[in-house]
């Protein structure tokens, strides 16, 4: 009976394969075409770079959701401060009507059917009426602005400037929705957290601070006006 280390190796292992580098010497390809192997640490090598796997990271993307409105959609996830710049005259009006409608109220009761709660309680009781009106009155100021994006009240205005926006970053070669220093799967698991959060605002406040680019619309559009205005300039100044 042989010893162990002298019975034959499986073929294909890297025992194997020494041995036959050491009985016929010669080139063996890895893949990358023929490599000179001399020594059994170069084998050892080859063998490790052609049986190492580096799977490549996958990302993974759902379609953006999306709903039927009356008007167009021109963003199901707009950030922060886009929603804050688009905002209307009416809106500032409508938030600041609603915030100071609580502690209003609260002190007209009080002069009509004063509480008695006695020294400093009605203006502890003034100051939580403040916040409150104020955190409902800036929520309803920005929903207002916010469901425009989202094409569910009349949104004319905010079309021709997320146009003009846009058109504009394309012309300057800049991101349209601004850079991200998130992965796209990480961006995609963003958007999908505060997708039409605005319409959940009765129940939990949620707003998008990062910037992704799953907004569901086309934004071929962008670069198709981009390309009619870059042209038409060309042609103007060729007839000049």
């Amino acid at each position: 009976m042989r010893p162990c280390s002298q019975l034959p190796s499986p073929p294909g292992t890297r025992r194997n394969l020494r041995q036959q580098q050491q009985l016929r010497p010669g080139s063996f390809d890895v893949g990358a075409g023929p490599q000179l192997l001399s020594t059994p640490r170069l084998l050892d090598d080859a063998l490790s770079a052609a049986t190492m796997s580096d799977p490549t990271p996958q990302t993974y993307s759902w379609p953006s959701k999306t709903i039927k409105t009356d008007y167009p959609l021109i963003d199901n996830d707009p950030h922060f401060r886009r929603v804050i710049r688009y905002a209307r005259t009416s809106d500032y009006v409508h938030g600041v009507t609603a915030a100071a409608a609580g502690p209003g109220l609260l002190y007209a009761m009080e002069k009509f059917a004063p509480s008695q709660v006695g020294r400093g309680g009605f203006a502890q009781a003034m100051r939580l009426a403040g916040f409150i009106g104020c955190a409902g009155g800036f929520l309803y100021y920005y929903q207002r602005s916010i469901l425009r994006f989202y094409g569910m009240t009349e949104n004319a205005r905010e079309v021709q400037m997320d146009m003009r926006e846009m058109v504009d970053k394309v012309k300057a070669g800049e991101p349209l929705y601004g850079e991200s220093k998130l992965t796209p799967a990480m961006q995609g698991v963003a958007a999908r957290q505060s997708r039409y959060s605005a319409l959940f605002f009765g129940v939990l406040p949620w707003f998008n601070f990062v910037n992704h680019s799953q907004h569901g619309v086309d934004t071929a559009k962008y670069y198709q006006q981009a390309e009619r205005e870059l042209e038409a300039e060309r042609l103007g100044k060729g007839s000049s």
